[in-house]
């Protein structure tokens, strides 16, 4: 452990040390808020207030984002501040936090605060600092806007409650899919003390959207209504129940909890449990404390996140894709974060020091994780126990298409709305366009570039009116071919990326 003590450094040389310390950390975007500016008070966080910087990575860097403090209990194996590391120390008073974070926003370096933190002393103690400083600041320093913290698993409920009153989105990190790779790599952390806050925090989120009138889950893209087989519609959301419900039941009849082959790679039945002991809404106001009344604050409106780490442990793309569908489907989860793992310390158990990291196959599961979100894909799809991990040369929609020929072309004039998202090259606005259009006229492929199709893509998967936009089989290995060649400049910008991986600096900002 470093000897050099807290008071030794200054505020800035906090910051180089906390901000640093935090980088590894992408749970942080837009708000998704809604709450308009008042009299009296800074900033708004309307839903389109942040601006977005991103590093050479694609981290977003937009929010003032810090640790308050680097000082850990725990001793994660694949963690720069685990408690067995020789590294600088420092922890920020509640007040230096609000301090910086009003400066920074006054001279709009900044358009919010993400805050997390290493674990000091114990979760309850941590996360009773990090919501002194949530107060402080909406109270004292009347900041109105944007905020994202991440949670301390372990913490008390009140604490968990406070914070999700004083913040717009609260992260709970899940960090890794399985109990299995949590037992090898972050002995002090469990599924059930990470998953037990997600269920507390999404029912008492669902239940105060129905007390203001709203639907229980949060808000989606409104193409999501026309997809009834994606993963949140009504029709998916009770198989998943069922399901759950099933393996309770079976896990009972067999009298263990021990996870089925296919359980593992979501959630254990011992873990599913939670669902009896989740926090109801009266509870949660009960268990704030009584000024958090006053502020008469909506709950995490902007929801809740979480973060997995992408290659420290060997799981597949198809365990990590199905955690995520069971994330969202269970828990109403916003966003799911994915982050390739650089290696940073001596182990045995994890890639060597020196080992590029997986920013392809970040790269694909993100794209995957839009096709959940936005598209109507389950993950069952795209991957399967006989295909597990992603092609690095096809995006997840142009290998899913390839492997589903039968399928295509589809003739854009005809094609209902979920057919044209499975399109490679045509999105969810395009698809919409598109829809639009065909009521007026006739279209062609002049018209559907004009609409933001992308033609390189997709003109070997559709036609206008029976017609190709040029005469090209219809042959797996053929247009496999194709489509390596046009996304071979993409994939060398990203493989050639994490050779110059940093984060930017306080210099960037115009701070020495």
């Amino acid at each position: 452990m470093n000897s050099i003590t807290d008071s030794t450094y200054t505020t800035q040389e906090k910051l180089q040390i906390l901000a640093d310390a935090a980088k590894y950390d992408v749970a942080c975007t837009s708000s998704g808020s809604s709450r308009r500016g008042k009299k009296g008070e800074l900033g708004n966080a309307e839903a389109c207030g942040i601006c977005h910087s991103f590093a050479a990575d694609g981290r977003c860097i937009s929010l003032l984002k810090i640790l308050m403090t680097n000082h850990c209990a725990y001793d994660c194996k694949y963690c720069i501040n685990r408690s067995s590391n020789d590294v600088p120390r420092a922890t920020f008073t509640p007040e230096e936090i609000c301090q910086l974070t009003i400066e920074f926003y006054k001279r709009n370096y900044i358009e919010g605060l993400f805050l997390s933190s290493g674990v000091l002393k114990n979760p309850t103690y941590t996360m009773e600092k990090m919501c002194e400083t949530l107060l402080l600041l909406r109270t004292k320093y009347h900041f109105n806007r944007y905020i994202h913290v991440k949670t301390i698993p372990g913490a008390s409920d009140e604490l968990l409650a406070a914070a999700g009153y004083l913040a717009d989105r609260i992260s709970v990190n899940m960090e890794l899919p399985t109990q299995e790779s949590l037992r090898l790599l972050a002995p002090n952390k469990t599924m059930q003390n990470i998953l037990n806050p997600m269920g507390k925090v999404q029912n008492t989120i669902s239940s105060h959207r129905i007390a203001v009138g709203k639907s229980a889950y949060m808000d989606r893209s409104r193409g999501n209504q026309f997809l009834n087989q994606g993963i949140f519609s009504d029709n998916s959301k009770k198989i998943f129940r069922e399901k759950l419900e099933s393996q309770n039941m079976d896990a009972k009849l067999k009298g263990g909890n021990a996870p089925t082959k296919n359980d593992r790679n979501v959630f254990s039945d011992r873990e599913n449990e939670m669902y009896n002991r989740i926090l109801t809404w009266e509870n949660a106001c009960q268990l704030a404390p009584r000024d958090m009344s006053d502020l008469k604050r909506s709950f995490a409106p902007a929801g809740q996140s979480t973060q997995m780490i992408i290659g420290a442990t060997g799981e597949s793309d198809y365990t990590l894709l199905q955690t995520t569908q069971a994330l969202y489907q269970g828990f109403d989860l916003k966003r799911v974060f994915y982050s390739a793992y650089i290696p940073l310390n001596e182990d045995k158990v994890l890639p060597q020091i020196g080992t590029p990291p997986p920013l392809l196959r970040e790269h694909r599961l993100y794209q995957a994780d839009w096709l959940l979100r936005f598209y109507g894909f389950q993950a069952g799809e795209l991957l399967s126990e006989e295909q597990p991990n992603f092609n690095e040369l096809l995006d997840p929609k142009c290998d899913w298409a390839l492997r589903h020929l039968e399928q295509f072309p589809v003739d854009v004039e005809r094609a209902s709305y979920p057919v044209l998202l499975r399109v490679p090259g045509i999105g969810p606005k395009s698809a919409s366009r598109i829809t639009h259009a065909r009521r007026y006229g006739r279209l062609d492929f002049d018209s559907l570039k004009k609409m933001g199709v992308v033609l390189k893509r997709a003109h070997y998967f559709i036609t206008c009116g029976g017609r190709q936009m040029y005469h090209t089989p219809i042959e797996q290995g053929y247009i496999t071919r194709q489509l390596v060649t046009v996304d071979k400049n993409d994939l060398w910008k990203i493989r050639h990326s994490g050779e110059s991986y940093s984060q930017m600096t306080l210099a960037d900002f115009g701070i020495k």
